[in-house]
């Protein structure tokens, strides 16, 4: 019964003549990974192998490449991350510790032969193994990284001499690796867990969906034929990918087709423990225990059948204080005043001091996004905390544009690295997020401030109003120019900053209750005008 697994995977690739094993798999990633030149400098930036146990509590090791571990050190500094760079979120560490052993440029035979010894020695009875490898097992078997396992599970070897080296080794199937690990594990009394590999930024031709790697078939076999638990990350995250726009999952890669940005990363992790709590392979139960509730985050909206929500994000311009009548009220609060609440349900999720860039970080937008069905309208209006310092201060600002720029930069507080991109991206994105839920999103530009020019209050139309047009015009999305609206009120009505000022409080941004009933009226006038279908729930 085993060969009957076997042979058909092996069946169409070409053998080599001289040894009578299948030729290697070709490298597709067309990727240089340098990691493995630099090994010495790797060994002291993962800490030794067991180092994180606390206690008697288990250790749960993983063990892979740079889709796991990106880079020398680990860290993001080159815009990519690995996901065992955030696996430790979904576990309790009070009863269990994560500890990411992976390196970049490791196959399942390299790594098996240079770092395996290490984290074997550090084994101990209880402990867990996540072995995801796999991306790295192609090229030559005797020159270069020499580092290819043969395809396929069956019991082949061949004995190779390293042509730069002139070391003899001898090399087996990629199958017969993952036995050599689960072995190694249950004689230290461990237990293994076999996970398929990360998905890379390819399509399908036939089906259009992301493509399903072989090694799947061939981890799945050996788990079958060992009596170990299997995971099917390919797949989980496979699928997530494939409910994607093209534009999204790309951002879930960069440089690259295969090494992941921090949303491609922290969704690798998800789904890897997402599957561990799926499972209904009772040998992973206590496993299971140890894990964090995986519920994803929401919005404590409150919905009423047949009603729409309609979703307020943004700024303290959108949400704030909202309690004392003398003090400051966010647009948001005054939803009612023009919104008909037998229609429709208001939720102003916006935050004081966010920009798009930590609405986002903060899980803010992933716990709307969560919550959004279709049939909802969302209301997108950032601006006034989006332009300023990147890296330091308040590190909330973002490249100015809105173009699909980005560039890595240094916390100079905090000493970490993230991926920032252009004020048009956010945008962007949240724009796309809310159609992949059936909802409509609407692009609202930002409140003018109290500060005047020639009798007239400014307009930001050379900065904000060109990147919310460029978004607008690259996407389609609605738009309701609110700055220009409100702007006009207030040039008319007003002519001044002193006689303006009763529609502020505190400062030239933050509205008075009566300006943020101005606002949300000039939203209100806005929707009509562009003939909105949310305009058909408004008073």
């Amino acid at each position: 019964m085993k060969y009957f697994l076997i042979l058909p995977l092996l069946s169409a690739l070409p053998l080599m003549a001289q040894n009578r094993v299948a030729a290697p798999l070709e490298d597709v990633n067309h990727v240089v990974d340098l990691t493995l030149d630099s090994l010495d400098k790797a060994q002291t930036a993962r800490i030794p192998a067991g180092s994180s146990r606390h206690g008697n509590n288990p250790v749960l090791f993983l063990i892979g490449n740079s889709t796991m571990r990106n880079g020398t050190l680990g860290n993001g500094n080159n815009g990519q991350w690995g996901w065992g760079f955030y696996e430790h979120a979904f576990w309790d560490e009070s009863k269990i510790t994560v500890e990411n052993q992976a390196l970049g440029g490791m196959s399942s035979r390299t790594y098996y032969n240079k770092l395996w010894p290490d984290v074997r020695k550090a084994l101990r009875p209880g402990d867990w193994v996540i072995i995801s490898i796999g991306h790295n097992d192609n090229g030559p078997y005797d020159s270069g990284r020499a580092r290819a396992s043969i395809p396929g599970v069956g019991h082949d070897s061949l004995n190779v001499t390293i042509k730069e080296t002139g070391v003899k080794e001898t090399v087996y199937t990629y199958g017969e690796y993952m036995r050599r690990y689960i072995n190694d594990c249950r004689k230290a009394g461990a237990h293994p867990i076999l996970m398929s590999l990360t998905p890379r930024d390819a399509y399908d031709p036939q089906t259009g969906k992301i493509v399903r790697k072989i090694h799947t078939q061939w981890l799945q076999a050996v788990a079958a034929e060992e009596g170990v638990p299997f995971i099917d990350l390919n797949e989980i995250s496979g699928t997530k990918l494939d409910g994607f726009s093209k534009w999204k999952e790309k951002y879930y890669f960069y440089q690259d087709h295969i090494h992941t940005s921090r949303f491609g990363a922290m969704m690798n992790a998800r789904s890897a423990a997402e599957g561990i709590a799926a499972s209904h392979n009772p040998a992973l139960k206590p496993l299971q225990s140890m894990l964090h509730n995986l519920a994803l985050p929401t919005e404590p909206v409150k919905r009423e059948a047949g009603k729409p929500v309609v979703w307020f994000t943004g700024d303290s311009t959108v949400k704030n204080a909202d309690k004392d009548k003398n003090g400051m009220w966010g647009l948001g609060s005054q939803a009612y005043t023009v919104f008909d609440s037998k229609k429709v349900v208001c939720y102003n999720a916006a935050m004081a001091g966010r920009s798009c860039r930590t609405f986002l970080n903060e899980g803010r937008w992933e716990r709307v996004y969560n919550s959004i069905q279709p049939g909802d309208y969302v209301l997108i209006q950032f601006g006034h905390n989006d332009i300023g310092p990147i890296d330091h201060d308040k590190e909330r600002g973002e490249i100015p544009g809105a173009a699909d720029t980005c560039h890595v930069y240094r916390s100079k507080t905090k000493g970490t690295y993230e991926l920032v991109y252009s004020f048009g991206w956010y945008l962007k994105k949240f724009i796309d997020d809310v159609r992949e839920k059936g909802a409509t999103p609407i692009l609202v530009s930002l409140t003018p401030r109290n500060e005047w020019s020639n009798g007239h209050i400014e307009r930001r139309n050379d900065s904000y109003g060109k990147w919310y047009r460029e978004v607008v015009d690259a996407t389609g999305c609605e738009f309701v120019d609110l700055h220009n609206i409100a702007a006009d009120y207030y040039d008319k009505h007003c002519g001044s900053k002193e006689k303006a000022a009763k529609y502020f409080n505190h400062d030239h941004t933050h509205s008075s209750l009566l300006g943020a009933r101005t606002n949300v009226r000039a939203l209100a006038k806005g929707l009509k005008d562009i003939h909105s279908p949310l305009a058909k729930y408004l008073k």
